[in-house]
């Protein structure tokens, strides 16, 4: 047992790729260790930005041995009658290498055959590792890849060196054009030269001697603390994105945080606006005070240890500030008009070639947003219908100012500072932000009844004039995220508890298209039911992504309702019902009622005739039905379909029994015709919540 290292030197290694690339490689190499029978303790990724590496603990020095057993001919064609070998022995032992005489009989059951059972040894670890390193970089996530000098060898950056070694040892070899060695590099300027290695084990502690800390999770965790304990020294608390954060592990090889300053001016800006630049352009960590307002200062992590740190925060403050002062002339050029001006320029700025222009957008977002907020006024909330259409003749307004053109992720925050320092409503101004919410899988929903008339406005109006004109998702495809939309809109109106049907936002988007004259669209007709598969086909995306079984999704959609809040109480009644003891053998008759009913032919008649209950296994059975439909009717009323099934549970027994007492299929046409209609009405009490003959329990 012994240790192997492995290590690739290369040029500064693209930042944001760093942590996949040490992730992808250490995943290939423990792949190909298995695969190749070979035995370690443990396997450590390194990932520092001139540098990836493998550290392999407790690793067998050979691969196990193993037999093998060759079958050659059967016994009666192996041998003659006098117990010699055939020349079909003779080749097959020639082909092995052996004697005849070495052959052995193998017994199967299609009878007996000559054999040789070989022992074959395993390989030695160093001859296999070479090979596996280099498919394992061979095989790394790299979009693309380059070339150095002369060499034909590829890599995501030029590869400067190459170590691979047992314990104390090189491994000879060559990897990526390099002779592998056991010398590495240190820190670019703290420790430029190359150091021996001398041993495997000694890694990660001789590049801490010369200033690289190796180790990718280490040096992010001493980036977290440094950070927070410099925001502490303020009373203040970081922003560290994690994606920001990786980006940064990546930059350094030693980490050293300090704290620099910008004027308190600049917080007059849109503080979305300020994080922005800092962390895209600069890498910096911003910092609010408790309630998260951003604070005049900033956090960044240098790659040195400087005799005179003073200078390098001065430096990064000389760089910034005409960063903030960019933010900070946008933001006072856009208020030297109203927010409402700037909407005159949208009547010339397409939103889509067939679908016209942002400002026939925003008059469309508007009609459909009161339509919106005409419903939620008939359920008794609170929301005023011209501000909603004022808010939505604003929404997009934010476009055409210069901030938003410097910043694209600040459209409607920029709209929301806008609309206050206007002295807008603030209903209106905080609904400009929030319409674009949520942004992603998991964000937050839009507070105000204003936002969320806007948020389903804008995301119904886009996919209505998307599908009109033929361009909607193709497999990866989906340049208007039209699948997030969908499944934003069906997350607010479940979330918000708003009981609306998806029919009548459709209907009435598809409407405002017809009545604008400036969109040249064709075929709305097919528009409907082509949104309407596609907002119920994104129901099985969001559910499944809650850990909802399949079938349960299929058991809803199978009865197609058209509120999405209704769907979702649905969903959580089947789950609920899933779970019942009389659950699976209910699922099951439920397929059989479903099957005999499907088989049928006729018309299935809707009453039952009480005089032809002839078997007291039917009569029960109808009782229970009759029972239920009446013990169920409030129920359905207040949409508790929960103890709807928990109440058709009770019809376990009696169809159990009537299916083992009964003959549907009877020759007498009549009690055929009773008892179809029977089974009818059991079927229909299931269907008013679900489908449970759907259920794979």
């Amino acid at each position: 047992m012994s240790t192997i290292l492995f290590e690739l030197g290369c040029e500064e290694l693209p930042p944001k790729s760093l942590k996949p690339l040490r992730d992808a490689l250490q995943a290939s190499v423990t792949d190909q260790l298995n695969e190749a029978d070979i035995n370690f303790d443990s396997i450590k990724a390194y990932a520092a930005p001139r540098r990836l590496a493998l550290q392999i603990e407790g690793i067998s020095d050979k691969q196990p041995d193993r037999s093998e057993q060759k079958r050659g001919p059967a016994i009666k064609a192996a041998f003659d009658a006098d117990g010699n070998p055939t020349r079909a022995a003779t080749g097959f032992a020639k082909g092995l290498g052996i004697e005849p005489s070495e052959l052995i009989t193998i017994n199967t059951d299609k009878g007996d055959y000559v054999g040789f059972e070989q022992t074959i040894h395993g390989q030695a670890t160093i001859e296999l590792l070479p090979e596996i390193f280099q498919t394992a970089l061979d095989n790394l996530p790299i979009a693309k890849r380059m070339r150095s000098g002369t060499s034909r060898d590829e890599f995501v950056r030029p590869v400067q060196w190459a170590v691979l070694m047992q314990d104390d040892t090189v491994i000879d070899a060559t990897i990526q054009g390099h002779q592998t060695g056991q010398q590495t590099r240190g820190h670019r300027f703290h420790s430029p030269d190359f150091h021996t290695i001398d041993h495997a084990d000694s890694y990660e502690s001789l590049l801490k001697d010369i200033k690289v800390i190796a180790d990718f999770d280490k040096r992010q965790m001493l980036i977290k603390n440094q950070v927070k304990a410099l925001a502490d020294e303020v009373n203040a608390d970081e922003i560290m994105p994690q994606d920001l954060l990786d980006e940064v592990t990546a930059l350094v090889d030693l980490p050293i945080a300090l704290r620099a300053s910008f004027e308190p001016r600049f917080l007059q800006v849109p503080q979305e606006a300020l994080i922005s630049t800092m962390q895209a352009d600069q890498k910096y960590f911003c910092l609010t005070d408790k309630d998260g307002k951003l604070q005049p200062y900033f956090i960044f992590i240098t790659n040195i240890e400087s005799k005179d740190p003073n200078q390098i925060i001065e430096g990064n403050e000389k760089v910034v500030r005409p960063r903030l002062a960019d933010a900070e002339f946008f933001f006072l050029h856009d208020q030297k008009q109203p927010l409402s001006a700037l909407t005159e320029s949208l009547k010339t700025r397409v939103f889509q070639d067939q679908l016209g222009t942002i400002w026939e957008k925003s008059e469309r977002i508007a009609k459909l947003a009161a339509f919106i907020a005409t419903l939620m006024q008939q359920q008794g909330q609170q929301i005023d219908i011209d501000e909603t259409v004022r808010a939505a003749m604003l929404s997009k307004a934010d476009l055409a100012s210069s901030l938003v053109g410097e910043y694209p992720e600040l459209q409607g925050i920029a709209g929301t500072y806008y609309a206050r320092l206007n002295g807008e409503p603030k209903a209106v101004a905080a609904s400009l932000e929030e319409q674009y919410l949520p942004k992603f899988s998991g964000d937050a929903l839009p507070q105000t009844p204003i936002g969320i008339c806007l948020a389903l406005a804008d995301r119904l109006d886009t996919l209505v004039g998307i599908f009109a004109i033929d361009q909607a998702p193709t497999g990866s495809k989906d340049p208007f995220s039209l699948r997030r939309s969908a499944i934003g809109i069906l997350r607010i109106l479940i979330e918000k508890q708003l009981p609306i049907n998806l029919v009548a936002l459709v209907e009435q988007a598809i409407k405002n298209y017809s009545d604008d004259s400036g969109s040249k669209i064709a075929k709305m007709g097919d528009t409907f039911t082509q949104v309407m598969a596609f907002l119920n086909s994104r129901y099985r995306a969001m559910y499944t992504e809650q850990g909802v079984d399949v079938d349960t999704i299929q058991a809803v959609q199978a009865i197609n309702p058209h509120m999405p809040l209704d769907f979702d109480q649905r969903i959580r009644a089947v789950q609920a019902f899933s779970e019942l003891p009389q659950a699976q053998k209910l699922a099951e008759s439920n397929k059989r009622v479903a099957n005999i009913l499907a088989k049928s032919e006729g018309q299935v008649a809707d009453k039952v005739d009480e005089t032809l209950l002839s078997e007291s296994a039917e009569q029960a059975l109808y009782d229970a039905v009759r029972q239920a439909q009446s013990d169920i009717a409030p129920l359905l009323e207040k949409a508790n379909y929960t103890q709807v099934l928990q109440t058709l549970a009770s019809l376990d027994e009696p169809l159990t029994q009537f299916f083992e007492s009964v003959m549907v299929n009877s020759e007498d046409a009549a009690l055929q015709s009773n008892r179809l209609a029977l089974l009818k009405q059991v079927r229909a009490l299931f269907l008013t919540v679900a489908d449970i003959s759907e259920l794979q329990l």
